[in-house]
Formats: structure tokens, C-alpha cells, sequence
């Protein structure tokens, strides 16, 4: 963790061009954090611009819509409704309303949204609310509705449901926060009399930490695969040493550290993370317990790729990578042996490696606070990944019997699907926007509630496409929002697809269905553009590749009559 004099000297180096503005708003003094947050975004690679409004300012700036915040323009509103100003209304309520208090302050909340919605198109970035412990009747309070404690929970809760229903809001854990600290470390109550504080400064950069996690998730920066040793890691003991009879799994002594780390492994799993094997081990060996053993949680239907054998493990991970085809910075990779992980830094610096405690009893919890794996988005469809991977790898073995890449891409059998954007594939079409970067031409994000809104849009042509094989069904795989210019022209707004799919002709099948479908509604021309990021070079031809004209630089033109269909062993699926 970054200390809090590391944060303010960041914050003072500038920025060289802002790519995202966020306004902080609060009923308590923020101008501290809105400088850490700015010092921790920009070490975490993040080029942010941070507003930060007048104290006790949110009434006042969000009522006004010529106010400085929306004449900022941000693209991020964070919310702070300090408890301890929540505490002072609460006890300045007419004692018989006090059992409204957390509807009413929800309220208050859900208003706040509607006004930044009418004057902004910034995501809002909610802080949930930390507990204060007044205990007016001990620990009765909890039973009793009038009390403060019985409200502020009540609250929480509301906020929860309330953010599940909108999709343009993320909650940031204060809460958590909170709670990881203790109390004692979180919150200087002197600090807050005399400066309006609501977190101590020594906790201030834990809190950026949270708000600078949502921000690189809502930017596309996430991690999508967890590389797991095996010995000491996902059990106790070494299995090629003292055998399966001997390793530690299980709810006994210390085998139960272990099982619970795979209880959290095997939920990132269903929430669509990939896991992967990376062990110096013999393969059969270490296959046993997961095919042999009860005790063990994860199966080896959960890990998309195992590699065990006695390479070293960066060529490994390279292996991995190659496999299921994402960026090398997706990857989280877990090892007990320091020395192992040390080589894994100096070869590989995109992938994370936590530095493991030694006590693996201490694991889990250091695991959960690192947060790797936030998300701005969940779709529900992410469970079946690791099938899909699995596919992937009889796929590969496969490719290997074929001497030509045609007579191999025609062996799969593809069939595609081309459909009209629906609310029902919402939440997935807003996750490929958000974490696709390197198959994306101009890195666009949506959020769901954005993409309902396309749906309904008269000046959008939204296109996604769907591919399978006699392997499985890789699911949706690709976008194309097409946004109308004129009677004859449209703009290709976003072009994404999953790397999943490269090299299949996806690509081709694609533009052949765009430019078809365009040509039906009468346009002529199709106007694009490709804007450059550090993980998307793999495109930057593709428009000339498809027959565009390059009118200017990293602009491009196609006349639709004279597009020529492109080559795919993909055939149309047909409803």
C-alpha cells in the first residue's frame, strides 16, 4: 500500500493528458482525499483529473445545473455521505420519525442520482456507509427500530438493493474498508472535530485504493485468470514426496487453510474468472487429487489449462497465455516459494504476484484484500468459461493433425449468428465492452443501462454475433454499433471482438454481415475510425485489410457497392 506522503507527491506531478475526470462530492471534508485519490490513480497508471467540491457541497452542486461540477464535466461522480453527519441529523430528528430515518436518507440518496443523470452523462461512484457504534442501549440497538444503529444498517441494505437496480451506479465498500482497519485506525476523531474528517489520514489511501479499483475496472483493467501452484499452495505438502495419502485438504488441522482457499477459488471460477495450473510436478502425479480426492473443492473441470511438468514455470505461463489467448497482464499468479515468484516479476512484470504470506492460515484474507478481481459488470453466461476454454484446447490438438490452416478451420464446422442488440444479451454486450481491449478499434465502454438505452435508439444500427463450432458454443463473441450519419452514411462507433475467437475468421464473417446489412437498409457508405492503445496494435490494418480507403490519418472510408465478401469457413446459422 502506497503511505499517504507517497500519494500526495504523486498528485503533484502532472498529468500529461486527462483521460478521466472525476468530481468528488461530500458532507464532509474531502479536499485530502480528492489529492490522494488523483496520486493513487496516476500510479496505478490511470491519466485522472480529480474535481474536488466545497465542503458539505452536494445540495448546492447538484441543484444548480450551471454549477462547477457539471460545468467540469466529469465522467465519474464518487459519492461521500459521511456517517457521522448522517449520526448528527439522525438525533436532530423529531424523535417519532426516527424509524424513517433510512428511508428517508435513501431518499434523499436516489435523488442525488436523478439530478447528476439530468445534468451529467458521469457514471456515479456510490460510498456505502461505515458504522458507528453509539449504543445507546448496548446491544439492544440493533433490536430497536428508532435506534441509530438499527437505521444505518437498514440503510446499507437499501443502498444495496437500490444500486442492483441501476446500472449506471458502482458501489465503492467503505464499509469494508472500515472494517479491514478497525476502527481505531480508520477514524481520528480529533481530526474529524476540527477539520471534518471522516477517515483518518492514515487511512485515506486504503479508501483510494477502493476508488481507484472501480475506476481501472470501469477502464477495461482487469485480471481475468488466476495461475495456481499446486504443493503448498493449493494443499499442504509436496504430493510428488509424501503422497496423496499425506498432503493437507480438508476440514482437519491445517488442511482446512487450504480448502478454503479453494472455496474462494472455486467462486472466482463461477464469476467467470479462468483457473490455471502451473506446477513443477509429473502431470499424472499431480492430477491425483483432484480426480482421487473428496476433500478437494476444485475439480479439474474447473481449471481451463494444467501444466505440470519440470520447465521453468515463466516459459509456462507463456504457455498459458498462448492458450487462452489473453493479455499477459490479465493473469494473477499464486506461488508459496518466494523464489519462484521473484522469477516470475523479473520476466513477466505484467503479471500480478502477490507476495503470499508465509503462513498459509493468512492467505485468503491477503488474497481478498488485494482485490484483484473487481468488475464493473457480471454476466451470468461468464460461469460456462471454463467449458469454453477446455473447447479451446481440444480445438488446438486438433489443428496440429492438419497440415493447412483451411482444411483445419473448415474441419470445425462454424456456424455464425448475426442479431439486432436485445436487453436480454445487455449485460453481456456491456461486459465485452469493457473488457475487451486488444480486438477493439476504439475502446469504447459502455455500461448496461448505456446499452439498453442503444437498443432503443433510432440513430444506432447494433449488431452482435455468435459462434459455434462442433466443439461447443463459444456464445457471444462479437460488436459492431453502427451509428447513423445520414440517409447513406454510417459510422462504425465500436468494433470488438473476443480473442477467444482469432484466427477463426470471425473477423471476415463480421464485416461480410455489416457491410450486408447496411447495403439492405439502403446506405452507401460506411465511415470508420481506429483509435491506438497500448493493447490493440494487433488492428490497426484491419480496415485497409477489409478494403476501406484511408482518407486521413487512422480514418477510413468503404463504398459499400464495391466491397468485396471476404473469405470464412463460417456459415450462417439460421434460425
Amino acid at each position: 500500500m502506497y503511505s499517504y506522503r507517497e500519494l500526495r507527491k504523486a498528485a503533484r506531478q502532472p498529468v500529461q493528458v486527462t483521460q478521466l475526470k472525476a468530481a468528488v462530492l461530500g458532507n464532509c471534508s474531502t479536499q485530502l482525499f480528492s489529492s490522494v485519490l488523483q496520486g493513487y490513480a496516476n500510479l496505478e497508471g490511470l491519466d485522472l483529473s480529480v474535481l474536488d467540491t466545497d465542503y458539505n457541497g452536494i445540495e448546492f452542486q447538484l441543484r444548480d445545473e450551471g454549477s462547477e461540477v457539471f460545468r467540469y464535466q466529469p465522467d465519474l461522480m464518487i459519492l461521500w455521505i459521511a456517517s457521522e453527519k448522517l449520526y448528527e441529523d439522525y438525533l436532530d430528528a423529531d424523535y417519532n420519525r426516527r424509524e424513517q430515518f433510512a428511508e428517508e436518507t435513501m431518499d434523499s440518496v436516489r435523488g442525488y442520482w436523478s439530478l447528476i443523470r439530468q445534468h451529467s452523462n458521469a457514471r456515479i461512484l456510490q460510498m456505502n456507509f461505515t458504522e458507528i457504534n453509539d449504543k445507546a442501549l448496548g446491544n439492544y440497538s440493533a433490536k430497536v427500530d428508532k435506534s441509530f444503529i438499527y437505521q444505518l444498517r437498514k440503510l446499507n441494505y437499501l443502498l444495496e438493493e437500490a444500486m442492483h437496480a441501476e446500472q449506471d451506479v458502482y458501489p465503492v465498500d467503505l464499509l469494508s474498508v472500515q472494517v479491514q482497519l478497525g476502527q481505531r485506525e480508520f477514524f481520528h476523531a480529533p481530526m474529524y472535530y476540527s477539520a471534518k474528517l471522516s477517515v483518518s489520514v492514515n487511512a485515506l489511501p486504503y479508501v483510494a485504493k477502493a476508488v481507484t479499483d472501480v475506476m481501472k475496472a470501469l477502464c477495461g483493467t482487469i485480471k481475468k485468470c488466476v495461475v495456481m501452484d499446486l504443493d503448498n499452495t493449493l494443499w499442504g505438502g509436496i504430493i510428488g514426496e509424501d503422497g496423496i495419502d499425506h498432503i493437507e485438504i480438508g476440514e482437519l488441522g491445517r488442511g482446512h487453510v487450504f480448502t478454503n482457499l479453494q472455496r474462494w477459488l472455486k467462486q472466482l471460477k463461477e464469476y467467470g474468472i479462468l483457473l490455471a495450473v502451473c506446477s513443477k510436478n509429473d502431470e499424472e502425479l499431480a492430477k491425483e487429487p483432484f480426480e482421487q480426492l473428496d476433500e478437494m473443492i476444485l475439480k479439474l473441470s474447473d481449471i481451463s489449462v494444467f501444466v505440470a511438468n519440470w520447465e521453468d514455470k515463466a516459459s509456462n505461463i507463456r504457455l498459458i497465455q498462448k492458450t487462452l489467448n489473453i493479455a499477459m497482464d490479465s493473469f494473477v499468479f499464486l506461488d508459496d516459494n518466494p523464489a519462484e515468484r521473484e522469477i516470475i516479476r523479473r520476466m513477466l512484470p505484467e503479471v500480478a504476484v502477490p507476495e503470499l504470506p508465509e503462513d498459509p492460515a493468512l492467505y485468503l484474507e491477503y488474497l481478498q484484500t488485494c482485490n484483484y478481481f473487481e468488475s464493473a459488470s457480471f454476466d451470468i453466461g461468464a460461469r460456462d468459461r471454463t467449458a469454453q476454454y477446455q473447447a479451446e484446447y481440444e480445438r488446438n490438438k486438433l489443428q496440429a493433425e492438419y497440415l493447412s490452416i483451411d482444411d483445419y478451420l473448415d474441419s470445425l464446422e462454424m456456424k455464425g449468428r448475426i442479431c439486432v442488440f436485445d436487453k436480454e444479451h445487455a449485460a453481456r454486450i456491456a461486459q465485452l465492452t469493457q473488457r475487451s481491449n486488444q480486438f477493439n478499434l476504439r475502446t469504447v465502454r459502455y455500461t448496461e443501462g448505456e446499452i439498453d438505452q442503444i437498443v432503443d435508439s433510432p440513430d444506432h444500427i447494433p449488431l452482435y454475433f455468435m459462434l459455434k463450432d462442433r466443439f461447443g458454443d463459444y456464445g457471444l463473441v462479437g460488436i459492431m454499433i453502427l451509428k447513423r450519419r445520414s440517409d447513406r452514411t454510417a459510422f462504425v462507433d465500436t468494433w470488438l471482438m473476443s480473442c477467444r475467437v482469432l484466427k477463426r475468421g470471425m473477423e471476415e464473417y463480421m464485416m461480410n454481415g455489416m457491410a450486408a446489412k447496411l447495403l439492405d437498409l439502403g446506405y452507401t457508405t460506411i465511415e470508420s475510425e481506429y483509435i491506438p492503445t497500448s493493447k490493440n496494435s494487433m488492428v490497426r490494418d484491419i480496415y485497409k485489410q477489409m478494403g476501406f480507403e484511408e482518407y486521413e490519418p487512422c480514418h477510413y472510408r468503404l463504398d459499400i457497392k464495391e466491397y468485396q465478401v471476404k473469405k470464412t469457413y463460417i456459415r450462417d446459422d439460421r434460425l
